[in-house]
């Protein structure tokens, strides 16, 4: 029931969000954020595991540790990104030091659901995906509904130390 509680507290801190970081990307920076995911999004598209693998951090690569794995996870628990009828990127926000890019998705079932991608800036400036928690989109809030171990522990959701 506790790990239950906290995913629920993380994401309800997610959904208020802090200022501060987010208000610091300039538009490249939220542009390349973007692609980021638009492009392992496209690659879950052509099941290309070896490039989707390539957008998530080292530590989501480091406890995966094959693309196999990576895009096993993936299948089984994120239909809703792994095959999307249809997205649209919302607002990007910051907590607690770590930049959340929400993305909405229309998943094949026609449900709507948010998807919370943790970003993480590698020391070369560019961007990889360092975890992703989907809420059912319900107005002005959202209910979890997956939370794959490792993609995006609850753990992750606070302060981002490399």
């Amino acid at each position: 029931m506790r790990p239950i509680l906290s995913i629920m507290l993380s994401l309800a801190c997610l959904l208020v969000g802090a200022p501060g970081l987010a208000e610091e990307l300039d538009d490249a920076d939220r542009e390349a954020i973007r692609r980021v995911i638009s492009q392992q999004l496209d690659a879950f598209q052509r099941d290309d595991e070896i490039e989707a693998f390539s957008y998530a951090s080292p530590s989501i690569q480091a406890q995966f540790k094959t693309p196999a794995e990576f895009m096993r996870m993936v299948r089984s628990g994120y239909e809703a990104v792994y095959r999307p009828r249809s997205t649209r990127f919302l607002e990007v926000f910051a907590m607690d030091g770590q930049v959340v890019q929400p993305l909405e998705v229309v998943a094949q079932d026609t449900s709507v659901v948010v998807a919370y991608y943790l970003m993480e800036r590698q020391p070369d400036g560019t961007w990889r995906i360092s975890g992703c928690v989907l809420g059912r989109a319900q107005g002005e809030t959202a209910e979890v509904v997956n939370s794959a171990a490792a993609f995006a522990r609850p753990q992750s959701l606070g302060p981002h130390t490399p």
